[in-house]
């Protein structure tokens, strides 16, 4: 797993990018997976998602690591989440002058995304990594 992506509005995560065996970056719904001990466990490759630059998860979720570092209540920064058993945002993790700390997310409003750049189709075709030969 690569990133997790939080939806745009709701304080809650949408799902993962996942970088899969052919380099290709793909989108994984946590409704269609589940949490095991120590991993992410799908039933099938087939719920995972092509995750191309203008999809919708990409132009309007938040991935959790652009959010990290932002600043949050005056003074401290967004260092982390937790979530709930239901993928809701629990607790922020904030970073300030006395340190880490876990806070309730009790009516705190996430960063607002920031602008991503819009990127051409000829770009993308670019930006694709090589495919492997078998």
């Amino acid at each position: 797993m690569v990133d997790v992506l939080v939806h745009p509005t709701d304080s809650r995560a949408l799902g993962a990018d996942v970088l899969c065996g052919d380099d290709r970056h793909r989108f994984l719904a946590f409704p269609a997976a589940r949490l095991g001990r120590s991993a992410l466990e799908v039933s099938s490759a087939l719920v995972l998602l092509d995750l191309q630059d203008d999809s919708s998860y990409r132009l309007e979720a938040r991935a959790l690591s652009e959010l990290r570092g932002t600043p949050v209540d005056g003074g401290s920064s967004l260092q982390d989440v937790v979530f709930g058993p239901d993928w809701t945002i629990a607790e922020l993790v904030l970073t300030g002058s006395e340190g880490p700390q876990r806070v309730p997310l009790d009516g705190r409003v996430l960063p607002p995304r920031g602008e991503r750049p819009r990127v051409s189709r000829r770009q993308r075709r670019r930006r694709r990594p090589p495919r492997r030969s078998r």
